[in-house]
């Protein structure tokens, strides 16, 4: 009987255990370590994040600022997605040696290939300074006046607080400013190619299957740190050696089962799962369906062109997956919150939250945030429309325009600041132009362009629009403008630049392209940017005033944990399958009889390669396959977000066992709303990844270098 009762008790504790959020690495023991321990993990929270001994989070540096990657070797190898290192991919790349289609692997250090200012960062310790941040603002009332002392403080930390010289300091805050954390880094500045499969392995699925499971895709790619001869950060030389890091991850192939611990560490780059419902529904009703339609639009005529023409294919193959990315991921967004019914959710917790306000008699300092949130989102909606149409339009997926704006950038730069900023602003963006026109194709942007502006002109907020807008023929528009303006090749473009700041402002502001974007800025700069970040300080304001009483009036433990801010984070929780619709259930694991069910000979998305196709027909897998099965991907219900990319999934014991590159679609709401029902992340199985390495490209000299822990034999 105390034998069933225990197992009772167990049973309980197990299914108790909390999963999602993303934790600060230096503050998991207590709470976390427990919960962690729960789900399976056998390891301590002292060795995934130690100051004084090497550590799991001395193995995960922040990858190129925006991507993850981990340390797999003593000899400085590390592990990234192939998405986040698709763009040096590129840039190595030409229609002779197209590493894009045909993969790169360097079999020996000679032949690994340097990349222009790709860096690598590592945490040394994380240091809690929120009093100092925060000393001296009590007495000031103004938001803005906060914000600038805040930022005085903040500096006079990253310039005083300890380091050693080739380490740099970096505060952030969290918990919407109640909390300000000091980190030292250090950047590894001569980071160099190693290995990359073909995109057909790489991307497999491409843009149908990004955002989806199941999910067959070897998203990897493989750089190498280099150091100066003390292994400190040191720009490229080829005097440069290996680096030697503090810690790497063992590599388990030892097998992996559904309800297994996860644990996935890395940078997740922005969260807001504290938004009040109001600006959840206007995320939802608004806001996403206006991004998703213009990116729609810029991606059905890039694709056109790509799929018809190979050089068009190299130069936009980057843009295109940058672009399409959060178009998928605004679309899956929308579908799990409302599949969710997140805002009902969020209304449920803020009746809560009244209660606790009237109960611990906080009428006078919190009583009125929910009332005043609903009045800013209502005054903000069509400022914010207006801004999200200008960013995705004239900023982000219109060429033209997003170049031009680098003149009206040029010319506000001499308005406000004079000729010598001016002319030091030219010279660099006449040197850094070249990279831009590089991958430019003027008849593909032409024919984004007349789809955009006839969006800008019809659906942005009418009120905001410029006097050059007003009732256009899209059509006869994009024809004069790409026939005259000078924005649509390098060489005109440089021709602009030439002269003194007369000269150039005066070419400039007689082209018809710059006319255009100068009269869509200076509307956006005057009738909408003051407006919208009035509103918008006012709702940091009461955000940091929201998120203050959250955290004052929930119990101890309760599970409050910081938006992600690009800092290293731990999630952690279980492999596990999902039921996405009703009547259908997603097993968590694909293997390459996947792959062969999607191929379709020649396709953009779904080519597979012969010599793939030839060891799948033999099955042979060597010491990477399962029972004549060769695993690909898993998901488990970890809660991350972009910035995870390329991030470590780790076993019970910090071991590597995959690669995070993707969210379930209807998982991706996580960002503004965690449901360990619907959130899954999305993991290539390290198992598949040094198959690759191994079986398809031989790149032995890899593989001898990894520390790989295989299942243990049966006696």
């Amino acid at each position: 009987m105390k034998y069933f009762k225990l197992l009772l008790l167990l049973f309980v504790i197990q299914t108790q255990a909390q999963q999602g959020g993303m934790w600060i690495p230096s503050m998991l023991k207590g709470m976390n370590e427990g919960e962690m321990k729960t789900l399976g993990m056998k390891i301590s929270a002292e060795q995934i994040y130690s100051i004084n001994k090497s550590s799991l989070k001395d193995a995960v540096p922040h990858f190129d600022g925006g991507c993850t990657a981990e340390v797999i070797s003593d000899k400085g190898l590390i592990l990234t997605n192939h998405h986040c290192g698709f763009d040096n991919i590129q840039s190595h790349s030409t229609v002779e040696h197209d590493y894009l289609t045909n993969g790169f692997w360097a079999y020996k250090m000679e032949e690994e290939l340097p990349n222009k200012d790709l860096e690598v960062t590592f945490v040394v310790k994380i240091e809690d300074v929120t009093s100092k941040v925060v000393e001296g603002i009590a007495s000031l009332t103004s938001e803005a006046e906060k914000q600038k002392k805040i930022q005085q403080n903040i500096s006079e930390l990253v310039k005083n607080s300890p380091k050693e010289t080739w380490q740099e300091n970096r505060v952030k805050t969290f918990y919407d400013g109640n909390q300000y954390l000091l980190f030292v880094v250090e950047s590894y500045k001569d980071v160099r190619l190693v290995g990359a499969p073909p995109s057909s392995i790489g991307k497999f699925g491409s843009d149908t299957d990004n955002w989806v499971w199941p999910r067959h895709t070897g998203d990897f790619s493989l750089f190498r740190i280099y150091a100066d001869k003390n292994n400190r950060p040191a720009a490229y030389s080829v005097d440069n050696v290996p680096y030697k890091p503090k810690h790497f991850f063992p590599i388990s192939i030892s097998g992996l089962k559904e309800n297994d611990f996860t644990m996935v560490m890395g940078y997740p780059g922005r969260t807001t799962e504290y938004l009040p419902s109001v600006a959840v529904n206007q995320i939802v009703e608004t806001l996403n369906p206006a991004k998703v339609e213009i990116r729609d639009a810029a991606l059905k005529v890039q694709d056109r062109f790509m799929r018809k023409d190979q050089a068009i294919k190299i130069q936009y193959a980057a843009k295109y997956a940058s672009v399409a990315n959060y178009w998928k991921k605004w679309m899956g967004e929308t579908k799990g919150l409302k599949k969710a019914n997140a805002v009902a959710a969020k209304q449920k917790f803020e009746k809560d939250f009244q209660e606790k306000v009237v109960k611990a008699g906080k009428q006078a300092e919190y009583g009125n945030l929910l009332s005043e949130f609903e009045k800013n989102y209502t005054e903000i909606k069509d400022y914010a429309l207006a801004r999200d149409y200008f960013s995705e339009v004239a900023l982000r997926n219109t060429e033209l325009l997003s170049v031009g704006y680098k003149l009206y950038q040029l010319e506000q730069l001499l308005n406000s600041k004079g000729e010598q900023a001016f002319n030091d602003r030219k010279t660099n963006l006449s040197n850094g132009i070249v990279d831009f026109y590089k991958d430019y194709n003027a008849e593909v942007d032409k024919n984004v362009f007349e789809q955009l502006i006839n969006l800008y002109a019809t659906k942005s907020p009418k009120q905001f629009l410029p006097e050059s807008l007003n009732n256009i023929n899209a059509s006869q528009l994009t024809t004069d403008i790409f026939t005259n303006s000078k924005l649509t090749s390098l060489e005109k473009f440089i021709s602009l630049l030439e002269g003194d700041s007369k000269s150039v402002i005066e070419k400039i502001n007689a082209d018809k392209g710059y006319q255009l974007i100068k009269s869509m800025a200076d509307a956006y700069s005057s009738k909408v940017s003051p407006k919208y970040d009035e509103i918008n300080l006012k709702n940091i304001a009461l955000q940091r005033t929201y998120m203050k009483a959250i955290l004052e009036l929930s119990p101890k433990s309760a599970r409050i944990f910081p938006d992600a801010n690009s800092t290293l984070r731990v999630t952690y929780g279980k492999i596990k399958g999902y039921k996405p619709n009703d009547a259908v259930y997603y097993e968590p694991f694909t293997t390459l009889d996947g792959v062969m069910e999607k191929y379709v000979p020649g396709d953009y998305e779904f080519d597979v390669p012969q010599k793939l196709i030839d060891l799948y027909n033999t099955k042979d897998y060597g010491i990477y396959g399962v029972n004549g099965k060769m695993p690909v991907c898993f998901i488990a219900t970890n809660h991350t977000t972009g910035g995870n990319s390329g991030s470590p999934a780790l076993d019970k014991n910090g071991n590597l066992i995959g690669l995070n590159f993707d969210r379930v679609w209807e998982g991706t709401m996580s960002d503004i709303y965690y449901s360990p029902d619907i959130c899954r992340n999305i993991m290539v199985d390290s198992r598949y990844i040094l198959f690759i390495i191994d079986k398809y490209a031989g790149a032995k000299n890899i593989i001898n270098e990894l520390k790989i822990i295989q299942p243990m034999k049966k006696k």
